[in-house]
């Protein structure tokens, strides 16, 4: 089984990268579908967004990795997907989740949308949190994994400066 996980992942963090782990678990392979928004300006570029999320899942067999824009539905429909994949941290993304998975089902009936849990000590993990700790010069590294964590602080330290 083939499962899309799209998202932005500006950055990248432990909580992503924990439901692409589980998910090529649970449904073999996994595309990382990496969200190119012209109207938002992201902290990485989205060059950089792909090589964070493909360094840090080499270690899984079944990871793709692809940067798509426009419609999630038309990004599954090209990438040949059975499954759609979002996370769900608190209650509170349940709302907007549950309403990108009925709007993407009236795009294209044929897209199940499946949700998984982030795990609970990685429940609070947000990228906008985490580029805000690092902005600020806080400790990441227990947030992202190690060369997003070295980004991070190159970038926001050569900001200050």
């Amino acid at each position: 089984m083939r499962i899309l996980y799209p998202g932005s992942f500006d950055p990248l963090t432990l909580g992503h990268l924990d439901l692409i782990e589980r998910a090529s678990i649970l449904f073999g392979e996994v595309v990382v579908a990496v969200l190119s928004n012209p109207q938002k300006a992201p902290t990485f570029n989205l060059e950089e967004r792909i090589h964070h999320i493909s360094n840090s899942t080499s270690h899984l067999k079944k990871v793709e990795v692809i940067s798509f824009d426009g419609l999630t539905v038309t990004c599954a429909r090209e990438q040949k997907v059975d499954l759609i994949l979002r996370g769900l941290r608190a209650l509170s993304d349940f709302e907007y989740e549950l309403q990108i998975a009925h709007t993407n089902r009236t795009l294209s009936p044929e897209f199940e949308t499946i949700f998984l849990a982030s795990s609970a000590h990685q429940s609070f993990l947000s990228s906008s949190v985490v580029k805000e700790v690092a902005r600020f010069g806080g400790e990441v590294r227990h947030m992202v994994p190690e060369a997003v964590a070295k980004d991070l602080l190159r970038l926001f330290n050569s900001a200050l400066t």
